[in-house]
């Protein structure tokens, strides 16, 4: 089963990859790298020259062979690999005629457990309201982000006062049986952090995530160890290697890898591993619509140490439904499992001139304080 051609394709501001062998099979992936869709483009060529003629069944070697035929590293060559290895996942569950996570080892559970994302700057009213819409939609886990955005100019009483308002409006709008999730999105500094963090514990969530900048292993595992409540980390990092590090640095983690950046489905079964040597847990990061929906469910599915699925509502509706023809189906706050072969998700023909994601193939606006210097990096 040669690969005959690999196609890169931006669409709607974001990166995928089909890959078509010599027998008409076409497998579909798609880059996490978001914000660079372009950088990633650009190696595709190369990694052609290599795939092309080879075995599409050698998934794991070919791993290995795009990722260190280059003496160079980071988010764009790690979006590249994801991409690749998500596609040939999917021709190699349409050559078994066995949908991908069958092909993993079958499921460890019947049905994906959901938390539902809730973008925006919300004052507290407006997060109850969203939060008990999630509730009544069947969702046991929700996931927002409680820190004002103009943290940066905020005394730290003030600061306090905000997100203990917010995240308490969410309790009482989620009652105990429902999980909340506390995105942070690395806006705060370690001295802010703490004593944030610190005044959360009575209202129970399921953790904190991101709460500093990325820029260190060693400071994310530093603040884990010195908190009282679950640390979720990883979306912006790449390797196991890196994972590992972290993990080693001590405190209870949500590992976050995102399938689209994180190596796909080859190298994030392997986080999961290490994970799971350490008793933590997986929450893979997954924003970008069905195709990385998908290939997350299709690992959650068959990894046994998967607390919940990060899903947006994003995925059901227009424009993104007009692009994509998707087998998944949610009900309430869990999603079926896929039986169709591979991945389950194809681009249609019209993906090209559809707005797939307000939030792929643009650079974030960074924050200002009054001061004019720079609030915080997203």
């Amino acid at each position: 089963m040669r690969i005959a051609q690999v196609k890169s394709r931006l669409a709607g501001g974001a990166h995928f990859v089909e890959i078509t062998t010599e027998n008409g099979i076409t497998g579909l992936g798609q880059s996490g790298c978001w914000a660079y869709p372009e950088a990633v483009d650009a190696i595709m060529p190369r990694f052609a020259d290599y795939l092309v003629g080879e075995d599409a069944r050698r998934i794991e070697h070919h791993w290995h062979q795009l990722y260190r035929m280059g003496p160079f590293r980071g988010s764009v060559l790690g979006g590249a690999v994801s991409a690749i290895d998500i596609a040939l996942w999917d021709i190699k569950g349409q050559a078994f005629d066995a949908p991908v996570w069958d092909l993993l080892g079958g499921h460890c559970r019947d049905r994906i457990r959901l938390h539902k994302l809730i973008l925006g700057d919300f004052e507290p009213g407006v997060i109850a309201t969203e939060v008990a819409t999630a509730v009544e939609e069947g969702f046991t886990a929700v996931k927002f982000d409680p820190i004002p955005s103009d943290c940066g100019d905020r005394g730290l009483d003030s600061l306090i006062r905000e997100v203990t308002a917010r995240v308490e409006a969410a309790r009482d709008a989620a009652g105990r049986d429902v999980d909340i999730v506390l995105e942070f999105h690395r806006r705060l500094t370690p001295m802010q952090a703490i004593p944030v963090i610190e005044a959360l514990k009575a209202f129970n969530v399921l953790f904190i995530e991101d709460p500093i900048q990325i820029d260190s292993i060693e400071a994310q595992g530093s603040l884990a160890a010195r908190i009282n409540l679950p640390m979720g980390n990883g979306e912006r990092l790449n390797t196991i290697w890196e994972f590992r590090e972290l993990l080693q640095q001590g405190g209870p983690q949500y590992l976050r890898p995102d399938l689209g950046l994180a190596g796909g489905i080859s190298h994030c079964r392997k986080i999961a591993a290490i994970a799971e040597a350490h008793h933590a847990s997986l929450v893979a990061h997954n924003f970008l619509g069905p195709v990385l929906t998908a290939a997350s469910v299709h690992l959650s599915a068959a990894v046994p140490n998967i607390a919940v699925q990060e899903y947006s509502l994003i995925d059901e509706s227009q424009p993104a439904s007009a692009a994509y023809d998707s087998c998944l189906v949610r009900e309430g706050g869990y999603l079926r499992l896929p039986e169709r072969p591979g991945l389950g998700v194809r681009l249609k023909p019209e993906a090209d001139s559809v707005w797939l994601s307000p939030n792929q193939g643009h650079l974030h606006d960074i924050p200002r304080r009054k001061d004019g210097s720079i609030a915080y990096a997203v």
